[in-house]
């Protein structure tokens, strides 16, 4: 069940992080294992949409949000340049079924590729 991630048990408080940006719909948080020396998370609140593919069908608003949320984190920490990634499906390396996205910047190589 979505709401038994890790994601989720953020968000309900279960598991302690340290929220970068919060909305009424959305937080952000550093990837415990980063990738890049910016690597920030962010999560919708719900736990209604495991990948992004569901979240653009089921609400485009919210992903928009997210992706407004992800330009705020870069315009404050890596001045507005970023790399924004939704890894969709276990083959493509998605590792927890909670819609997110990974903010990565910092000195970024064009190969490069952001993990979970």
């Amino acid at each position: 069940m979505a709401a038994d991630t890790v994601f989720g048990k953020i968000v309900s408080g279960e598991i302690p992080a340290e929220i970068l940006v919060e909305t009424d719909r959305v937080i952000a948080f550093p990837d415990i294992a980063p990738q890049a020396p910016v690597h920030v998370l962010v999560i919708p609140k719900t736990s209604e949409y495991a990948n992004v593919t569901e979240l653009a069908a089921g609400d485009p608003e919210l992903l928009s949000e997210m992706v407004a949320v992800a330009k705020q984190i870069a315009d404050e920490r890596a001045n507005g340049e970023y790399r924004l990634i939704f890894n969709n499906g276990e083959s493509a390396g998605q590792t927890v079924f909670h819609v997110h996205a990974h903010v990565l910047a910092g000195n970024l190589e064009e190969r490069s590729l952001g993990g979970s």
